[in-house]
């Protein structure tokens, strides 16, 4: 059975961090291309990063580029997102998701294998 479940999400201020988790089971995470999608209020589904663990490669969106950090423990089957300089426009549903090859621009979750609940970050003064 496979399941994606995130953690860590919550409430905090412009200019803080916060270390979202995605534990997997019922797949092997190195085995496939490992993303994180957000949709913020009124928004569509917007693309964040990629990592492929097996092969060491990684992706952002020019929105988070340089203050967000996407790794993989393979160990522990488990996806990090390490989200730093929060804005108030980061505020959204994340959600970590997986497919067996590297994908973006997509417009919804369906478009993925497989997906979790998401976990709600809010950035705000």
């Amino acid at each position: 059975q496979v399941q994606l479940v995130e953690s860590g999400g919550g409430l905090v201020q412009p200019g803080g961090s916060l270390r979202l988790s995605c534990a997997a089971s019922g797949f092997t995470l190195r085995n496939y291309w490992m993303y994180w999608v957000r949709q913020a209020p009124g928004k569509g589904l917007e693309w964040v990063s990629a990592i492929n663990t097996g092969g060491g490669r990684l992706y952002y969106a020019d929105s988070v580029k340089g203050r967000f950090t996407i790794s993989g423990d393979n160990a522990k089957n488990t996806l990090y997102l390490q989200m730093n300089s929060l804005k108030p426009e980061d505020t959204a549903l994340y959600y970590c998701a997986s497919k067996d090859h590297y994908i973006r621009g997509v417009t919804t979750l369906h478009e993925y294998d497989y997906w979790g609940q998401g976990t709600q970050v809010t950035v705000s003064s």
